[in-house]
């Protein structure tokens, strides 16, 4: 009987649900492989580098979490509109979003640049990271502005049901970060030697090409958000749209400023322990974010999934694609142990050639093999309850798990109790279990579903 609610099988859906995923998983999987080819690649330079760019990270994504929160945001409006078959306001919250994007890159780009040395400072930068890790902050962050516009279209791409462009988007943007990591890093075919300068250059440069291939995106005839739609009807950006998108936008923010809180105290703690225990954190960060690369694909497809089911009045659908990607993503993190469970000392041997550090990295990553499962699991989760727009909810959790307990945890196992890297990586487990259990009984209890957006 459940089979065939609202006259669709669950292989109907199974197969809709991998159709969305499978782009999506590869684009994420792709930006954080990327992610850590660029550590490996100046991970030539020595432990200092990989050190220095670690100190970036979490910065970056503190600057970005205003735009990654309007993103979900948008992702999860278009998919409704979509559901409602109203292409003119799904249109009109693109249009409102990239306005809303580019003023407030504006603001955020300045301020980046000119406290770059306060900022890193309070990341715990030594003498022989600060200024390296300053140079690559400035230079990505005065590119932010490619970056977060590419982010904002392919998010009502995937809302609309359009995974592939902003896969390939993605991963075309990857390849050229790697391609110029190898010209600008040591310097090759040429070009000039800039070290850590090359890298952050290299980045730079595929966001440029990704922001151009998404804006092409638009004026494909099969897209549907589209410029040319948008000008045929002479659509224009909505204080209400603005008042949606930041309504939606700022319990999100709230949520990823309280993550990285405690991701920055980690991070604090981390380069506490030494440069070569930080280089080889950093490294184990890497492998945990391309973890959650594959889970956050997935909650990009459970986003849009749901979003749609609800948008056409089909709750009891919401719920099943949520689970069918639930039990995908549980499949994928298997996957992944069992992977680093075979390869894990070879993976770290690759950025390190001291053994000390080679160890700290196969101890961070049994961590790893245990914490994804929750990771992924959590994740899915979350996408599900932010397509249906239960968003003060995911606030509150991240609240809970990552300001506070990963936090604690952090504190009283490399305080109190100082066991040094295990400690942070047992901060990070308890983040993620706390999540994962919290947000399971929240989506079982099914309220979500009737949220209105």
């Amino acid at each position: 009987m459940m089979e065939h609610m609202e006259g669709e099988s669950t292989a109907q859906l199974l197969k809709e649900t991998l159709r969305m995923a499978w782009p999506a998983v590869l684009e994420s999987f792709f930006i954080s492989l990327a992610g850590m080819i660029d550590t490996l690649m100046v991970s030539q330079l020595g432990t200092y580098a990989v050190a220095a760019v670690g100190l970036t990270v979490q910065p970056k994504f503190i600057s970005l979490a205003l735009f990654l929160s309007v993103n979900v945001a948008v992702s999860a409006l278009v998919a409704r509109r979509r559901g409602q078959e109203n292409r003119t306001e799904a249109n009109r919250t693109l249009l409102t979003a990239i306005w809303f994007t580019l003023a407030a890159c504006v603001v955020i780009t300045l301020a980046s640049v000119l406290f770059a040395g306060a900022i890193i400072s309070l990341c715990g930068s030594g003498p022989d990271t600060h200024d390296p890790a300053v140079t690559y902050f400035n230079i990505i962050q005065g590119g932010m502005v490619f970056n977060v516009i590419s982010l904002v279209i392919n998010a009502a791409q995937r809302g609309s049901g359009n995974t592939r462009i902003a896969m390939v988007t993605n991963v075309t943007s990857s390849l050229i970060n790697v391609f110029f990591n190898y010209l600008l890093i040591g310097g090759h075919l040429g070009f000039p030697a800039l070290g850590l300068r090359g890298a952050a250059i290299a980045t730079v440069l595929g966001t440029v090409v990704a922001c151009v291939l998404s804006v092409r995106s638009l004026f494909r005839a099969n897209s549907y958000v589209s410029i040319p739609y948008i000008l045929e009807q002479k659509i224009l950006p909505g204080l209400e749209v603005l008042s949606s998108i930041v309504r939606f936008a700022m319990n999100l923010l709230a949520e990823n400023v309280a993550m990285r809180i405690g991701f920055v105290y980690t991070a604090v703690i981390a380069a506490g322990l030494g440069t070569d225990a930080f280089a080889a954190h950093n490294v184990g960060m890497n492998i945990l974010g391309l973890t959650f690369s594959l889970g956050d694909g997935m909650q990009a497809a459970a986003v849009a999934l749901t979003g749609r089911s609800l948008g056409e009045n089909k709750p009891e659908k919401a719920k099943r694609y949520g689970s069918l990607c639930q039990k995908t993503g549980l499949v994928i993190a298997a996957s992944v142990s069992v992977f680093l469970f075979l390869f894990a000392r070879p993976i770290f041997s690759l950025f390190f050639t001291e053994e000390p550090v080679i160890e700290m990295g196969v101890l961070i990553a049994g961590y790893i093999m245990i914490i994804d499962f929750f990771q992924i699991s959590q994740v899915i989760f979350s996408g599900c309850l932010r397509g249906a727009g239960d968003v003060k909810f995911t606030m509150r959790v991240a609240l809970i798990s990552a300001a506070v307990i990963r936090t604690l945890v952090t504190w009283v196992f490399t305080s109190v109790v100082p066991l040094g890297l295990s400690g942070i990586w047992l901060g990070v487990f308890a983040d993620q279990v706390s999540r994962c259990i919290l947000f399971a009984i929240r989506f079982r209890r099914g309220d979500w579903v009737s949220l209105k957006l």
